[in-house]
């Protein structure tokens, strides 16, 4: 049975890596300043150094090119796309036709995918972007299952189709917004979303003739929330999509941290594989969701929602309290290396959150959805090995010495604690 692509985002090299470890197939990234995703870690070096770290295991990259480009943007354009031709990137990211214009002018070798924000929602558009040479069309995350269904089983067999199943919905179309350049003179069509359809509104009306006639909109104490979409969460209809036959699963956030992007991973990688699995064990009516959703519900989130995948008339896409919170895990650490001068299994984490003796972690293993939690026992000064009791993350990259009863740990695996 076919498997599809998990792709996930990859702001940095160090979570291109996080990703890799915990079971993406793929990552994409942005440029520095022509993608919507700007103020991602990733220059040109640090680029080529994912590509070649993604090629030595069999993986992929995949850059972004995805603005609506001005006349003033195509030298930048020109230079950037020698540069991914040259240092191997597997394919480009594009929704401009001009953009794309350029990237078979200069490197007509080059894999395109059409990206989310073409909004390409219908067949047509899918025959005309594979006829304008793409090898991969990334749907509209506006899309019902019937809609992705019915293009799936009539488009040209070697068209490659990608969609979003988890992560943060823009508010706008196809995240076609100008909302916040209107408020913040940061363009999200050029990487600078502030986020503005995330902010507290206050909204009043009055009557044409008589101002001072000011009545509240649907709001409370806290304001409201209407622009503020839930995030995507499909890990319920992952067989439905599996057995739809779609090519790539993509995972939404850049900007996320290693935490949240270890756990998201983590969690369509072996529901992926476990569906996969009992399908060919003729056991697919044995697959149960309920426990990836439950981990995905461990880290920090907004409302989940399957937005129109079940149902395009669905009402159930917003975030009307503006919470972006869990109660009740946290980033706790993440593991560099084993420590074996204070005896077995002593490791140096570098610590996201306050650690004391007494706390209880979870290590979250790249191969298995089960919870491994112990109690804090030992923690150590990382430069004098001195006993302590707690320590709180004072500066980027602080270490501590830790015990974990468990023998096995590795450069990169990330640690949850329990608030």
């Amino acid at each position: 049975m076919k498997k599809p692509e998990l792709l996930a985002p990859a702001g940095s090299i160090e979570k291109a890596k996080i990703a890799f470890m915990y079971g993406a197939d793929a990552v994409y990234a942005g440029t520095a300043k022509l993608s919507l995703r700007s103020r991602a870690e990733l220059n040109i070096d640090t680029l080529s150094e994912t590509i070649e770290y993604a090629h030595s295991i069999g993986k992929k990259v995949y850059v972004a090119l995805n603005i609506y480009a001005h006349d003033e943007n195509y030298e930048d354009i020109e230079s950037e796309v020698k540069r991914l031709k040259d240092i191997g990137a597997d394919a480009i990211i594009a929704s401009d036709v001009g953009v794309i214009e350029k990237i078979k002018e200069i490197a007509p070798d080059m894999q395109i995918h059409i990206s989310t924000q073409a909004n390409t929602v219908s067949l047509h558009s899918a025959n005309f972007w594979y006829k304008y040479g793409a090898k991969r069309i990334i749907l509209a995350r506006e899309l019902s299952k019937e809609k992705i269904e019915y293009i799936m089983k009539n488009k040209p067999k070697d068209l490659e189709i990608e969609m979003f199943i988890h992560g943060a919905i823009c508010f706008a179309y196809s995240g076609r917004c100008y909302l916040s350049k209107y408020l913040a003179n940061r363009c999200a069509n050029l990487g600078d979303c502030a986020q503005s359809c995330r902010w507290q509104y206050n909204i009043t009306a009055s009557e044409v003739n008589n101002p001072d006639s000011v009545i509240n909109v649907d709001f409370d104490e806290k304001g409201t929330y209407l622009f503020s979409s839930k995030d995507m969460c499909l890990i319920n209809q992952i067989p439905a999509i599996i057995d739809m036959g779609v090519d790539s699963l993509k995972i939404e956030g850049r900007l996320k941290t290693d935490y949240y992007l270890a756990t998201v991973v983590r969690v369509y990688r072996q529901a992926i594989d476990e569906y996969i699995t009992l399908k060919e064990k003729g056991r697919e009516n044995e697959f149960s969701a309920k426990k990836y959703y439950d981990e995905l519900l461990k880290v920090k989130t907004r409302g989940l929602s399957e937005f129109y995948f079940s149902d395009d008339k669905n009402q159930d896409i917003h975030d009307l309290d503006g919470k972006n919170d869990n109660l009740e895990y946290e980033y706790g650490a993440k593991v560099v290396r084993k420590y074996e001068k204070l005896g077995n299994n002593i490791y140096i984490v570098e610590i996201k959150n306050k650690l004391s003796i007494g706390d209880k972690l979870q290590v979250l293993y790249p191969d298995n959805i089960n919870l491994n939690e112990f109690t804090i026992e030992k923690l150590y000064d990382e430069k004098n090995d001195e006993p302590i009791d707690t320590i709180n993350p004072g500066i980027k990259g602080q270490l501590v010495k830790i015990y974990i009863p468990y023998d096995n740990l590795y450069n990169g695996i990330i640690i949850r604690r329990k608030k």
